[in-house]
């Protein structure tokens, strides 16, 4: 199962929204989002654009109207819901995690033909929209604010090494999908949906196999759901190695009070 998702998951014939579609149906069974559902919102912005020869002011319309037009401006948040990380009611709603967000917006901008990918900004990841060979808009995703020159460079200047090499680096398929399903994950723990949950930690150990804070969490997943054999084993594995990490410390001293052989398996 783990190989066949990694395979579906990585397939460079599938969108990001139809990777995205498949995670939702992993975690929830099911998934009701078709992508012609956002024909309406395609539709009106090639329509308003159509009249516009310069590609840079095509692409200004294009975030006003999905941004203000459309109702897609947000707030910065610390936490989303887990309806915010669901592409149907992401979309209805217009409230939309940054990741799922990134990608609806690419998939948009793409439609109406423009080349589109989500890139790292030093503290977060942005869109970039190409409008020619020289101009490209970099803006939030959430607050659809776009950087001028200026800030651009401030924020490059964070980066290790000389400034005359830093180049803005586009975010790979494999990063936006981990970003996405770990937020998923966050938000589902919050909610107490810890079986979902639990979902989301397998497709991320299916990505990445020897993290050891996927095990971590699987393991706190699975002792919430009353498997604490293979929790222990999973909570030991992080010990083993992350052994100087904070949390692995008190874990430690936890599984140090425990027998296996004192505890109901399930």
């Amino acid at each position: 199962m783990n190989e066949l998702l990694f395979s579906e998951l990585s397939a460079d014939d599938k969108s990001l929204i139809d990777a995205f579609i498949l995670i939702e149906e992993v975690v929830f069974g099911e998934c009701d989002f078709e992508p012609m559902r956002l024909s309406n919102i395609i539709e009106k912005c090639s329509a308003l654009i159509a009249e516009t020869e310069e590609p840079l002011e095509q692409a200004e319309q294009l975030i006003n109207e999905l941004f203000i037009g459309q109702l897609f401006i947000d707030n910065q948040r610390e936490n989303w819901p887990v309806t915010a990380h669901k592409l149907s009611s992401g979309v209805d709603f217009k409230l939309m995690s940054p990741a799922l967000k990134s990608i609806v917006l690419c998939h948009i901008f793409r439609l109406c033909g423009f080349e589109t990918d989500v890139v790292f900004v030093p503290k977060k990841n942005m869109v970039r929209v190409v409008c020619d060979e020289l101009y490209a808009i970099v803006f939030d995703p959430i607050t659809g604010e776009s950087l001028n020159w200026h800030e651009l460079d401030l924020r490059m200047d964070d980066l290790d090494g000389d400034p005359q090499s830093q180049q803005i680096e586009d975010i790979s398929k494999l990063s936006l999908i981990v970003k996405h399903v770990s937020s998923l994950k966050g938000a589902l723990i919050r909610e107490g949906q810890f079986a979902q949950a639990l979902k989301c930690v397998d497709i991320l150990i299916a990505l990445r196999p020897d993290d050891p804070f996927e095990r971590r969490d699987r393991g706190f997943l699975l002792h919430q759901l009353d498997c604490f054999k293979v929790a222990y084993d999973d909570y030991q594995y992080f010990v083993d190695k992350c052994p100087k990490d904070p949390a692995a410390q008190l874990l430690k001293m936890q599984l140090d009070k425990i027998t296996i052989a004192d505890t109901v398996l399930h």
